[in-house]
């Protein structure tokens, strides 16, 4: 069983975190600075295959009433630009509330406010990754 890479996509910085090879935990990876889509999906794509990644998950933010708003509309823009790039399978996951979540485990950590800043895009898309996660276990567990 290969690896899993969870996207945070924001509008100025990528999240990334990566799971275990047994798909049981996630953890957050890098933040990668937005420029433009050529130089974010050749970092994306370099850590994919120097990881062995089996497939990417990003976090498609949803409204709180789960309806797309221009936020997953871009998302699944982004997702449609990487499909060309690799053969790897790309999962949509909801994110809603996986900032506040991060946020919140960060302030429990007592992080400071720099250091917040600086890994909340990752940490955000190890909550996004680790969701799947549960949830492909969770269905394992009733097979």
């Amino acid at each position: 069983m290969r690896a899993l890479a969870g996207l945070d996509l924001g509008t100025r910085t990528i999240g990334v975190a990566v799971s275990d090879r047994m798909r049981s935990v996630a953890s957050p990876l890098e933040t990668i600075r937005k420029t433009k889509f050529a130089a974010d999906a050749a970092r994306l794509m370099a850590l994919v295959h120097g990881r062995e990644i089996g497939g990417i998950v990003l976090g498609l933010p949803l409204n709180m009433d789960g309806s797309e708003g221009p936020r997953a509309q871009s998302a699944r823009a982004f997702a449609r630009n990487l499909e060309r790039l690799t053969d790897l399978p790309i999962a949509f996951w909801d994110e809603r509330l996986s900032t506040v979540a991060a946020e919140r485990a960060l302030l429990e950590a007592d992080t400071s406010r720099k250091r917040r800043a600086e890994v909340i895009d990752h940490v955000a898309a190890a909550y996004i990754l680790q969701g799947l996660l549960d949830r492909l276990a969770y269905l394992k567990g009733q097979m």
